[in-house]
């Protein structure tokens, strides 16, 4: 009887163990959607913060949800309405301009005799070449991502407390509280992070577009356009909206292309030292090195995506371990991003 009791729990830790082992697979298969799910719940968040705006009004949330989604769309339409024209013809020429500006830079640098980096240039330029189909072709299923994400995102925002309650009921019932506490305050960090950020890339945006137009270089509405998406991938993201103008700037006129970088640097002076401080008086303030090593860990694991959803999935797993490792877990006090600020959100 012993032994009979003893192979039955042998066989039941077995098979646990291979059920474990089974689910982290599968989890790490499916980690881009589960990112995806992530995104969602970003868009869904963005959709919630306005219709907030809209009940304040006094109408029901059903129709303020509307008014959001329908709100952001008007802004998308109207912006292509008035600018898209210009915005296409300006893309269409930076797009042709750069295979000029990459061969005038080689030919600069064999005229000075660099011709050890002219031939590693033409190597990474072959690379680019040869990875240039394939990310044209990867773009449909891009935009068709985005379009899922856009959508999961209004179905969590119409029935956020369905979702709620659903991530609750998987964690036992003495828990329940104190993690429905813990998203709430996520939730509510991820809300004025996006507030925060949302703002600095407008004010990025409007910036870099204006410096350029100043300095003279053409195509400025589009790179400003450039600089204020790219704004969202802290670190990375100023350093590649800069790249395609300082190249084209360099390929006409060298001393415009130190222009164009003197624009893109003090832009970023002043949101470091300026637009970042004053928004995080009220929004999250995240530890630089966390930020950037997180950026590291999301790009390895998931790639371009996880680049582009770092900053705010770390705002939420920051907070969460403050929420629940450091103050329930060590019962030590601590500071939740944005805490006091969740009652007049």
């Amino acid at each position: 009887m012993t032994d009979s009791n003893d192979d039955s729990r042998f066989i039941r830790r077995t098979l646990i163990v291979i059920a474990l082992v089974a689910l982290t697979i599968l989890a790490w298969m499916l980690r881009e959607v589960a990112l995806m799910v992530f995104g969602a719940v970003v868009v869904a968040t963005l959709f919630q913060s306005l219709a907030k705006q809209f009940e304040r009004l006094h109408i029901p949330q059903g129709i303020a949800l509307l008014l959001s989604v329908l709100t952001v769309i008007a802004i998308v339409g109207l912006s292509f309405a008035l600018f898209g024209a210009q915005l296409v013809s300006q893309a269409e020429g930076i797009r042709e301009a750069l295979p000029r500006a990459w061969a005038s830079l080689q030919q600069r640098l064999a005229g000075f005799g660099l011709q050890g980096q002219l031939e590693a240039l033409k190597g990474q330029g072959s690379g680019f070449a040869a990875t240039a189909g394939q990310f044209a072709m990867s773009l449909g299923g891009g935009l068709a991502d985005a379009l899922l994400i856009v959508v999961g995102g209004v179905f969590i925002a119409a029935s956020p407390r369905f979702y709620r309650t659903g991530i609750l009921k998987l964690f036992p019932s003495g828990r329940r509280e104190v993690t429905a506490s813990a998203l709430e305050d996520s939730g509510n960090a991820l809300r004025l992070w996006l507030k925060a950020q949302l703002l600095t890339m407008a004010g990025v945006g409007i910036a870099t577009g204006l410096g350029l137009w100043l300095v003279g270089m053409e195509s400025a509405l589009a790179f400003g356009l450039l600089a204020a998406l790219l704004e969202f991938i802290p670190f990375v993201g100023p350093i590649l909206a800069a790249i395609p103008a300082v190249l084209i700037a360099a390929s006409t006129d060298p001393q415009m292309a130190l222009w164009v970088l003197g624009v893109y640097l003090v832009v970023q002076q002043i949101e470091g030292n300026l637009l970042q401080p004053l928004l995080q008086q009220w929004a999250v303030d995240l530890p630089g090195a966390v930020l950037l090593f997180s950026l590291l860990a999301m790009g390895t694991l998931f790639g371009p995506l996880g680049v582009i959803f770092a900053a705010p999935l770390t705002v939420v797993i920051y907070v969460l371990i403050k929420r629940l490792y450091v103050r329930e877990a060590l019962d030590t006090e601590t500071s939740i991003p944005g805490e006091d600020q969740r009652d007049n959100d």
